[in-house]
């Protein structure tokens, strides 16, 4: 009988727990989320355009395979050891030789077409906020300079971020 009332009463404190901590866990609306970012300055910077770069043994593999998933060739070149693969909004940019590992890349100044877009946060800048959050960076942008430039750092769990602005 107590092995009964014990799988009854865990069963009640889960229900009750779950019960009352969906209005802790519950998914935040669009609207709250942009209310948030609104005052949060690292949420809001402009960071461009977004994608996955990966180092790949055999790019011509890589390109066919990705073809596959519906990618298309969009930039870079089999005689430049790289390409840039595009599925709608999703670009992944496949790299042979060039680097070790596999790193998360963002282009200042750029949307995902590879179009200049009017206002973005110039990498210096996003070096500056990153260094005042105390983020290590290396290497660095030169912040004499102006125009291309870029930075890397590494996230907690140590993948690659590279801040890369080409105007």
């Amino acid at each position: 009988m107590s092995k009964i009332n014990s799988i009854l009463i865990v069963g009640i404190a889960a229900f009750t727990l779950g019960f009352f901590s969906r209005s802790f866990f519950k998914e935040k609306s669009v609207k709250e989320v942009a209310i948030h970012q609104k005052g949060n300055a690292a949420t809001t910077m402009k960071l461009g355009a977004f994608s996955i770069s990966l180092s790949v043994k055999d790019l011509s593999a890589s390109k066919q395979f990705y073809e596959q998933l519906g990618f298309v060739e969009f930039g870079g070149g089999m005689d430049k050891h790289y390409l840039i693969m595009k599925n709608e909004n999703t670009l992944i940019g496949l790299f042979q030789g060039m680097f070790e590992g596999n790193m998360l890349t963002f282009n200042p100044g750029w949307d995902e077409n590879a179009k200049n877009i009017d206002e973005f946060d110039d990498v210096r800048k996003i070096q500056q906020h990153l260094k005042s959050q105390g983020i290590s960076i290396n290497p660095e942008a030169d912040e004499k300079t102006s125009g291309p430039a870029s930075l890397m750092t590494k996230d907690p769990d140590g993948n690659v971020i590279l801040i890369d602005q080409h105007r």
